[in-house]
Formats: structure tokens, sequence, C-alpha cells
């Protein structure tokens, strides 16, 4: 469970302060999904990254499972964030010169898996986004949604309890984006995950149980039941899961 508690993030630009969150208080239950939506520069993607320790409060605590990001060292935030976070970024972040599975097993590097269970852990994560036929396959050569989809696999192969992710469909044309949204959705419920988004998008933002809209650093949560969308995730993940999008 996270538990954020007066929450406030000052950046000095210049001789100018800014601040990006102002006291913001928020529970996240263990197997919620909750989409942050906003403004630009209203602070959702600070407040992501306060919930999946990249970045730290000026004030306030973030708490996950009664351990505070805020204040433990660093060494102990990188492992925490290794084995509990998983993120997906907007640009996908992939390394060109590496193939997909090889990306994917990044992500185990730092947890000391040997090579032997990474490349069989990373092939099993590629297999359940649809890409098991992609596995030797650099970015160069994949769609943008494969491209999302290795991502995915990237922040899943550690078995995280987070899944956090910013703008994931930002790159995507619409057709692609449903499919990765019902994918992300599928696993959510499939692995009972902890599932944190970013999004302008208020199609997606509608599909959300809860709703927190942002706005010059303060929060308004929405409880939106099982969301309005279009499809179940089920369906979706059944109707598109190993096709490769």
């Amino acid at each position: 469970m996270y538990k954020l508690t007066g929450v406030t993030k000052r950046y000095t630009r210049g001789k100018e302060t800014v601040e990006a969150l102002r006291g913001v208080d928020l529970t996240i239950e263990d197997g919620d999904q909750l989409v942050i939506q906003g403004p630009t520069g209203g602070g959702k993607s600070t407040l992501l990254q306060m919930i999946g320790g990249l970045d730290r409060p000026s004030e306030g605590s973030v708490e996950l499972d009664g351990v505070n990001l805020a204040t433990i060292s660093e060494a102990k935030l990188t492992r925490l964030r290794a084995e509990k976070i998983g993120i997906i970024f907007q640009s996908f972040n992939l390394i060109p010169t590496l193939t997909a599975q090889e990306n994917v097993e990044t992500a185990l590097v730092p947890l000391g898996v040997k090579p032997a269970e990474r490349r069989e852990r990373a092939a099993e994560a590629l297999t359940s986004v649809g890409l098991g036929d992609r596995l030797k396959h650099a970015p160069s050569e994949l769609s943008g949604g494969q491209q999302q989809r290795v991502a995915i696999a990237r922040a899943l192969v550690k078995k995280p309890k987070v899944l956090l992710a910013d703008e994931p469909t930002g790159n995507l044309d619409e057709g692609t984006r449903d499919d990765i949204m019902g994918l992300l959705e599928g696993l959510w419920h499939e692995y009972g995950l902890t599932f944190i988004m970013v999004t302008h998008d208020s199609s997606i933002a509608r599909r959300a149980p809860r709703l927190a809209t942002i706005k010059a650093g303060q929060i308004t949560l929405t409880e939106q039941g099982r969301g309005n969308g279009q499809f179940t995730p089920q369906q979706q993940y059944a109707q598109h899961g190993n096709q490769g999008y």
C-alpha cells in the first residue's frame, strides 16, 4: 500500500521557486488502478516520480508498505525500485543495439539473476505480451506498438508489485493505443498489480476505477467504479494478446 502525506515538491528555476506539488495526501491500496490526469505543468509526472522513488519530496512522506521512500538511503531506494516497481515510459527507452530479449534482460541484471535464467524469464515475459516470435529483433525492426510491448515486458519481467506508466500511449496511434491499454489492463487483472498511470488522454482516464485530477500541484480524487471503457480488459487481452501489435 502507498500512503502519501503532505507531499510537496519545489524546484528552483533561476531566481524563481516553483511548487510542482502542494501538500498532496493520497492512499493507494494494493491492487488499485489509478490514473493521474492534468494539464501540462500541473504536477502529474512529478507525482509519479515521487511514487516511483525517482525523486524525493521537498516535504512530506511517500510510504510503500511502511517504508518511507523520502528518507531511506539511495542504495536501499535503488534496491526497492529494482525489486518492487516496474516503470513504462512514453518514449519506450529501449537500447537500440540490443535485441528485444536483451532489452528485457536488463531489468534483471541489478537483481543478480544468472544469465541463463535471465534469458528464460525474458523470453517468457515477451511471450506474455505477444512477442514470442520477436525475441531476436532490434527495436528498429519493431513497430511502435511492438516496442512498447517490449518495454512492458521489461517492466514485468522482475515480477514487481507496482506498475507505473508515464503516458504509455502518447507516441501511438489510436488503434494501437487501445491495444496497448487492453494489454496493460489485462495484465493488471492477471497479476494483481498496483497500476498507476499518468495520461493526458480523457478517453483513457474515463476507463480507470479511480481518477486523480491534478492541477497546480493539488489533486482531486474521483471514484469511477469499473470505469467507462468500451471493452473489458479480459476481452481485449484475449483478442489481441498474441498478435504482436
